[in-house]
């Protein structure tokens, strides 16, 4: 007769509880040893997580630590070339000058804007501000030679008018695609007189003691423009206490209104007048960012006559 399923060995004899049990024992021991195994390997591997993590942030810690060694040896080297390139203070008895300057870049100390003052033989002060196309490395160097081009020909004794123009004859040929807005002071510490050429650039303001202020227009056009150079030569005074500012349109554009920024300068060096002038282009820069454009370089000079030690 047919026999059902067998609940034994496979050859038809029974297994025992007490061996089932053995057998159910040995499989949970080969488990829980598995899962003994595993969870190690989490620890370990856990704990070398924590490791590479650990040792990820302190590189990390150490790249940012370098990153700002470098920003800051940057920023050194940036501040040594602006100093080399600066023109050096000078002292003029009767006459005090300052000057604020703010590249648009990081990549250049100066960018385009520029200038440049020093003492003729005949006791005149010569100031020149120029505005070179470009932002960088490259409107530096044109800046640079713009200025330098007129110093020689000052120091040489050309007419001021004339100078704009001999600037472009001999640098365009060097370089046809130098584009500069130039700006010539002459000053007479003892007569306070005041000579003015220009070349496409913003006029100089005067803020007088008296009261009320002017901008002292000057038609021309600048190094590499059509017809270089300036049309006259504009003859005015400086008083005791006046100020004279001498900047580049990065400190004027306006959002809105072209005669907006003057308006504003205007206003600024009205209210900084008084100042010591070694904060008056400073303060005026911070008053016209607020309002201005600033995606240009900025510079911005203040000239003042003040009383002879002798």
């Amino acid at each position: 007769m047919p026999t059902g399923p067998s609940d034994g060995n496979g050859d038809g004899s029974a297994t025992d509880p007490a061996t089932e049990n053995r057998l159910l024992e040995e499989e949970l021991r080969v488990a829980l040893t598995r899962v003994d195994s595993l969870a190690a390997d989490q620890r370990r591997l856990t704990h070398e997580l924590a490791e590479t993590n650990s040792g990820v942030l302190a590189l990390y810690v150490q790249l940012e630590e370098r990153d700002e060694q470098l920003r800051t040896a940057h920023g050194h080297i940036l501040r040594e070339l602006e100093d080399a390139l600066r023109p050096p203070p000078i002292a003029v008895d009767g006459l005090e000058l300052a000057v604020h300057y703010a590249p648009a870049g990081t990549d250049a100390p100066t960018g385009g804007d520029f200038y440049d003052w020093f003492t003729l033989p005949d006791g005149t002060v010569h100031i020149t501000v120029v505005d070179a196309l470009g932002h960088g490395v490259r409107s530096t160097r044109s800046a640079l030679n713009v200025t330098h081009a007129v110093r020689t020909l000052a120091l040489e004794g050309h007419p001021l008018k004339s100078i704009v123009a001999r600037t472009d004859e001999i640098l365009s040929p060097l370089d046809p695609e130098l584009m500069a807005t130039v700006l010539l002071a002459r000053i007479d510490p003892v007569s306070g007189d005041l000579l003015l050429a220009n070349g496409s650039h913003p006029p100089a303001l005067v803020v007088r003691a008296a009261g009320g202020e002017e901008y002292l227009e000057v038609r021309g056009r600048g190094v590499g423009y059509p017809f270089p150079g300036s049309e006259r030569l504009l003859h005015s005074k400086l008083d005791e206490g006046d100020l004279l500012v001498l900047y580049t349109d990065g400190l004027t554009e306006s959002r809105r209104d072209p005669r907006e920024g003057e308006q504003r300068l205007a206003e600024s060096a009205r209210q900084h007048r008084n100042r010591p002038v070694g904060e008056i282009p400073g303060a005026i820069a911070e008053d016209m960012h607020t309002v201005i454009l600033h995606s240009d370089d900025t510079l911005a000079l203040a000239v003042r006559p003040s009383p002879r030690s002798r």
